[in-house]
Formats: structure tokens, sequence, C-alpha cells
């Protein structure tokens, strides 16, 4: 049971450490920011590309930025082991 208190102690701890997290993409001068939950925080669009670039840059950037949080919680969690 004290097993199940520590590991609930250090996934709490890591959530909080990971809320804090701000990851940024950008490509084409288009900007995603990502927060370590996941939730997109900024969108920045270039007016001086087309619709079809900015799509594809949005997608690129927002798949780079979801890639990088993933990988930062890996660390994280590996770390707490």
């Amino acid at each position: 049971m004290f097993d199940q208190l520590k590991q609930a102690k250090q996934l709490y701890k890591l959530q909080s450490e990971l809320k804090k997290e701000k990851i940024t993409a950008e490509e084409n001068g288009v900007v995603i920011t990502v927060n370590g939950k996941m939730e997109v925080d900024v969108v920045k669009l270039n007016p001086d590309i087309s619709i079809e670039d900015q799509q594809k840059a949005v997608k690129s950037c927002f798949n780079e930025a979801m890639r990088k949080v993933q990988m930062i919680a890996a660390q994280k969690m590996q770390s707490m082991r």
C-alpha cells in the first residue's frame, strides 16, 4: 500500500512538472506552442503564405510539438525510476 502511495505522489509530481513545460515548433513562419498537458497554447499563422502551405505547416508543427512533449514526459518518467 505504501508503494502505491509513493507512486501516486510521484505521478502527481510528474504531472505538476509537465504543466510547466512549453514546447514551440515553427515552420515557414507558422508557430505552435504546446504545454506539457498536450494542450495548444499559441497558434500564429503566416499570412504571407498560401492557405495550403499554412495548413501543412500547422500540421507539421503540431505533430513535432506533440512528439517533443511525449519525449519529455518519457524522460521524466524514466528519471522517476
